[in-house]
């Protein structure tokens, strides 16, 4: 199934069949459960994979689905409602005897009760969205005065990205690893740990590295996260692949972060190190097989790296355009998980995620030199891409550290201690003009069609088909915000990244200092701030709420007072 900007997209094209859902916006398109239960029923689909992200962890299209007759490959969907509810969660794990931190019993309504949390647990706070995960939806607040635009904007979020915008709050712990564990539980109540993992190299509380197993955990902490996630999906009636997350402090203290009831983006890792495929184990145990195991031995350590759209030396701003030329490692332990090849679009509409290259080896560190090695052979053009951080990281004596004393990453690590030298990254970005080819020389000419709502390739020969039309550009459904010269405008503001507005915090003639919020926009699931470039008055605000806008539109003027 693809949305209207997937419909050249790879996995569009290479499966052997596929349809189109009506739209632009996840919330049109990959978020409809409506939609994708059309496509499942009308193709003859016998059974659903939900993927890692959308709609994989709605317990509605999960019951949907099942409704229909069709085979969910994932697990029942009141485990999804108990364990998607991100308060419902804490209370699941509290009874199953799991490790927590403080946190709010519901939902938040306003501002008030964050700032009541806070008077009774202190700062720093986490601001959650109850439905979702990923990152999308949380923002953490330091001070009391950030709260309340914190919590717009966490509510945003998790409406744009889950549909549902309630968030709860919980006491944040400052420098934690985030460390996981891949499960896997049959419909005969047999649950195995496969293996840990170590995420805690995130950005914007994204996980940009991920590794198999978690290195320098002590074998007490290790027992500790295996016992507790059994405990927490044999209490949620749990039956398939799921991850059970957790937050391990400085000091060694565990707490549950919160359960993915899904396949995760880091899979492959745990797949390398364990020696079998999780989505065949998925097969097996939604067609009603039991496990036939009840331990897994592991062997050697993987890393996952996230090849991503975004600029490291901008603060990771996500960034759209063509992929004008692709070369991907080869070699002993290399594997790479891609959705796109050379001539691709990235399209600010979705995540920013190009591909996955998991690097394995005997121990952690012939993977680190093995992954440094695959680095050097990556050749992406035409749009940025954080290859630069990766370079970097592997070279940082804080996360190649071969003990727990030098071993020093942390869930906010890239932003503090990595934040001088992520500035002194640079992505150059090389951008060669756009091949034209004259259709009149091509023997055939290939065109797109959809019947019936299902892609398909014509092929017509160059004695019928129509002269194509060069340089004719699709007018946009919405209202894109014109460039301005910034050259001979030095007071213009301008959008460094392509994205939506969502929010406006200024009017015509207010005063602004250097840095005040002008106004937000939206790109790739994610809201960044554009912020005064100087100080002065606002004019010529001409943005408004919804406009579409790329690099270098002019946003307002910042005049003298």
């Amino acid at each position: 199934m693809y949305a209207d900007p997937d419909r050249n997209a790879l996995h569009t094209r290479l499966c052997d069949v596929a349809y189109n859902l009506p739209g632009t916006t996840a919330t049109e398109t990959y978020l409809d459960p409506r939609k994708m239960l059309d496509v499942a029923t009308c193709s003859g689909a016998d059974a659903v994979h939900p993927g890692y992200g959308f709609l994989s962890e709605s317990e509605i299209f999960a019951q949907l689905i099942i409704d229909a007759g069709l085979v969910w490959i994932g697990p029942p969907p009141e485990a999804i409602r108990v364990l998607g509810d991100k308060v419902e969660a804490r209370r699941l794990a509290a009874r199953a005897g799991a490790p927590l931190v403080p946190g709010t019993s519901d939902p938040v309504t306003d501002v008030e009760e964050i700032l009541d949390f806070i008077d009774a647990h202190g700062l720093p706070v986490a601001i959650k969205a109850a439905h979702g995960g990923g990152g999308r939806g949380l923002k953490v607040a330091r001070r009391r005065e950030e709260v309340k635009n914190l919590f717009a904007a966490a509510v945003r979020e998790a409406e744009a990205a889950f549909g549902r915008g309630e968030c709860f709050v919980e006491r944040f712990l400052d420098r934690p690893r985030h460390v996981e564990t891949q499960c896997l539980a049959d419909a005969y109540g047999n649950i195995v740990v496969v293996s840990t993992r170590d995420c805690s190299l995130q950005r914007r509380h994204q996980k940009l590295v991920e590794e198999a197993p978690a290195p320098f955990l002590t074998a007490e902490q290790e027992s500790e996260l295996r016992r507790a996630s059994i405990a927490i999906l044999r209490a949620a009636r749990y039956v398939g692949a799921g991850t059970v997350e957790f937050l391990v402090g400085v000091d060694g203290t565990i707490s549950f972060l919160e359960v993915n009831a899904r396949l995760q983006v880091e899979h492959p890792v745990t797949e390398e190190v364990a020696g079998f495929d999780l989505v065949s184990e998925q097969l097996r145990i939604a067609a009603g097989e039991p496990l036939g195991y009840d331990a897994v031995s592991t062997r050697g350590h993987s890393l996952e790296l996230r090849i991503n759209s975004e600029d490291p030396g901008a603060g990771f701003l996500p960034a759209s355009g063509s992929i004008t030329d692709l070369r991907w490692p080869s070699g002993p332990g290399v594997r790479v998980d891609t959705g796109v090849v050379t001539g691709d679009t990235v399209s600010a509409a979705f995540d920013s995620m190009l591909a996955k290259l998991i690097i394995t080896g005997h121990d952690r560190q012939q993977t680190i030199a093995r992954a440094r090695r695959a680095l050097s052979e990556i050749e992406i053009a035409g749009v940025p891409t954080v290859i630069p951080f990766h370079r970097a990281v592997l070279s940082a004596p804080e996360f190649t550290g071969s003990d727990p004393v030098d071993f020093r990453v942390h869930t906010t690590w890239i932003e503090t201690e990595f934040a001088d030298r992520l500035s002194r990254i640079t992505t150059a970005v090389d951008r060669p003009p756009s091949p034209t080819t004259d259709a009149d020389t091509l023997p055939t000419d290939r065109y797109l069609v959809e019947v019936d709502g299902r892609r398909m390739e014509v092929l017509l020969p160059e004695t019928l088909s129509p002269r194509r039309r060069q340089g004719t550009a699709r007018p946009s459904p919405k209202r894109s915000r014109r460039r301005r010269d910034s050259a001979v405008d030095p007071g213009a503001l301008l959008a460094s990244i392509q994205g939506i507005i969502v929010t406006i915090a200024v009017a015509e003639g207010d005063v602004v200092q250097c840095g005040d919020v002008i106004l937000t926009l939206e790109a790739m699931k994610m809201e960044h701030p554009v912020t005064a470039h100087r100080g002065g008055r606002i004019h010529r605000l001409t943005a408004a709420i919804g406009d579409e806008v790329t690099p270098g539109t002019a946003l307002c003027r910042i005049d003298d007072v």
